[in-house]
């Protein structure tokens, strides 16, 4: 009796760690792919790998519209510029700095150099129905246009041409090389997360 006992016993302590070690694999998982994607930028940008600062384009190549005044701060961040795509009626500041408490205010820089600036300027959101986040980023099509205002340089209109999935660990789409072209990344996640949706747009030929 004492034998049949002891193996039941340690069929269900089997049963139990087995369960905690589902339970913990199933979390990590979860959890870990945004910590993972973010520890990427990190690591890429404590390394050194990110591209100089973008030179600004000469004015002739693109369809530049009379500067504005960008506001200062938005919930006591800093703003960098103000994005509008009008498909979708988004309309909002993009904060300067990115952080997990900025993003749950507002979209923010995500990578990049300046805004309207050669180079690729990359702008994360959160998929939530509030007016300034990207909710809708699934809605547009190639061809759509998206505004992007600053102090610097003024206003800029860009021409979508590429939209695509990509899982989260990917960060190819923050990538500088843009061929000596004004660049902007909208990146958002899927409803489930496990994916991010990429909206590529380059700045409109005048």
């Amino acid at each position: 009796m004492s034998r049949t006992k002891n193996r039941k016993k340690k069929k269900r302590q089997n049963l139990i760690r087995f369960i905690i070690i589902f339970i913990t694999l199933f979390i990590l998982l979860w959890f870990g792919k945004d910590i993972y994607y973010e520890s990427n930028i990190k690591t890429k940008e404590e390394s050194g790998k990110q591209e100089s600062v973008p030179q600004i384009l000469p004015q002739a190549e693109v369809t530049l519209r009379p500067k504005e005044d960008i506001q200062e701060e938005y919930k006591g961040y800093k703003v960098i510029a103000r994005l509008e795509i009008p498909k979708i009626e988004v309309n909002t500041p993009v904060l300067a700095n990115y952080s997990k408490q900025a993003l749950y205010e507002c979209v923010t820089k995500f990578w990049g150099g300046e805004p309207n600036q050669i180079g690729n300027f990359c702008i994360a959101g959160h998929n939530s129905k509030r007016k300034n986040m990207f909710t809708d980023l699934k809605k547009l099509e190639i061809g759509d246009t998206l505004i992007l205002s600053d102090e610097k340089i003024g206003i800029v209109d860009y021409e979508i041409y590429d939209i695509y999935k990509v899982k989260p660990e990917n960060v190819e789409c923050l990538s500088q090389n843009t061929n000596g072209n004004i660049d902007v990344t909208l990146i958002t996640c899927t409803n489930d997360s496990g994916y991010r949706i990429i909206v590529k747009a380059k700045a409109k030929e005048g």
